[in-house]
């Protein structure tokens, strides 16, 4: 699949997830297989760019390509705006974000909120894809709500004015992320429109991902939470993809090993204070349903340090490593 000049080296995706996507999560999903990985939303609202958290957001040293960043706002001219400053920072391609179901986002008409106005929405990007010379995609839901499934409308509206690559979230805005996504959607959409169309909601395994690109005909799939805590899903999927056969999972070693890196880079980020906080979750992610991990997660939320967090994670891997051991 390509997005204007940049050959997207398989069928998956890193989708956009706030608070969550930031640099280190990026390069790592990139390294475990990953084709392509989308930044956290940056707002069109120019007063927040010098804020730390943005300035976060925009930062891509030493990030495979393509860089992509997500924007979000309803003003035609502040998206553009916003555009042009992310690619002058390193942006290759442009995001912009019609999928987002929040209240926050929504309730300022941004997000899936504009789905409600299809004159709107192409006032944008055509505003947008003009701005830049990079490529600009969009990230979709089928619809408002179950009466309003106007995803094919959005979807061409998107081709008529220069997208050139669909996200489509298979949920409406108000299924939030209830339910079940429909695949059958998606592919109505797909077979409307000309340009890549990415598939994303409830792609869990590589048998889920082999069974949506086939329903669907979607060009890749999108991975969200199911990469939280496991990077390793990407890999999965495209051996999957590839072979027809799965790769043995991660090795408690290999977790453990990846986590510490991945605390390692949050700390070199954000710096002790932010990157101990901002690691909780991912710790609590890597422990998901492992013995003992409850009480482990409680304690490491009151820990203040990184020095502290790393011990702390270190440990129990290692004790779950030894009791593997003695089990086997």
């Amino acid at each position: 699949m390509h997005i204007g000049p940049y050959l997207i080296a398989n069928k998956t995706i890193l989708a956009p997830m706030a608070g969550i996507t930031d640099r280190p999560f990026r390069q790592l999903c990139k390294q475990l297989g990953a084709g392509m990985a989308v930044s956290e939303m940056v707002t069109a609202n120019s007063l927040l760019w010098g804020s730390k958290k943005t300035l976060n957001r925009t930062n891509h040293k030493g990030e495979k390509e393509p860089r992509v960043v997500q924007i979000a706002g309803s003003d035609p001219a502040l998206l553009a705006e916003a555009a042009r400053y992310n690619v002058d920072h390193g942006a290759q391609i442009i995001d912009i974000n019609m999928g987002c179901p929040a209240k926050k986002v929504c309730n300022v008409m941004a997000g899936s909120a504009l789905l409600r106005d299809e004159i709107l929405v192409g006032r944008i990007l055509e505003t947008v894809v003009t701005a830049v010379k990079v490529p600009v995609t969009v990230k979709i839901r089928t619809g408002w709500d179950t009466d309003n499934r106007n995803g094919i409308r959005i979807s061409r509206i998107a081709e008529a004015s220069g997208i050139q690559a669909l996200a489509v979230h298979g949920r409406t805005r108000a299924c939030g992320y209830k339910g079940e996504a429909e695949y059958d959607t998606m592919q109505a959409i797909k077979s409307s429109v000309g340009i890549p169309v990415i598939a994303n909601g409830d792609i869990t395994t590589p048998e889920k991902a082999r069974f949506v690109l086939e329903h669907s005909g979607a060009d890749a799939v999108m991975i969200g939470r199911a990469a939280q805590g496991n990077p390793w899903i990407f890999r999965e999927i495209n051996h999957y993809l590839a072979t027809g056969e799965h790769l043995p999972p991660p090795t408690l070693h290999e977790i453990r090993n990846t986590l510490l890196e991945h605390l390692q880079a949050i700390y070199r980020f954000y710096g002790e204070y932010t990157g101990v906080r901002m690691a909780r979750k991912h710790i609590c992610w890597y422990s998901r349903s492992r013995p003992h991990g409850a009480a482990f997660r409680q304690a490491v939320n009151q820990m203040e340090t990184s020095t502290q967090q790393l011990a702390a994670a270190r440990d129990f891997f290692d004790r779950l490593i030894i009791n593997e051991e003695l089990a086997a």
